[in-house]
């Protein structure tokens, strides 16, 4: 079974910003280090591809400011 390399974008990252824009979540099936968090997209296709694992992104639900959250007691 070929590993899985498990990604998201990032939340907190403006538009234009120059910043690497997705993050690395989990690692499956693959003995591999990352020393980094926030990696640019072909930095995971080029990692995925040398080791031979899948990437898979993950969907983000971003929240509305407005949005009311219920708290129980």
């Amino acid at each position: 079974m070929a590993g899985k390399i498990f990604y998201r974008e990032r939340l907190k990252i403006g538009v234009k910003e120059k910043k690497p824009r997705f993050k690395l979540v989990a690692v499956a099936g693959v003995d591999i280090t990352f020393y980094g968090d926030h990696l640019r997209k072909r930095e995971l296709e080029e990692i995925a591809e040398a080791v031979g694992a899948e990437l898979v992104l993950l969907k983000v639900q971003k929240k509305d400011k407005d949005e009311e959250v219920e708290v129980k007691d």
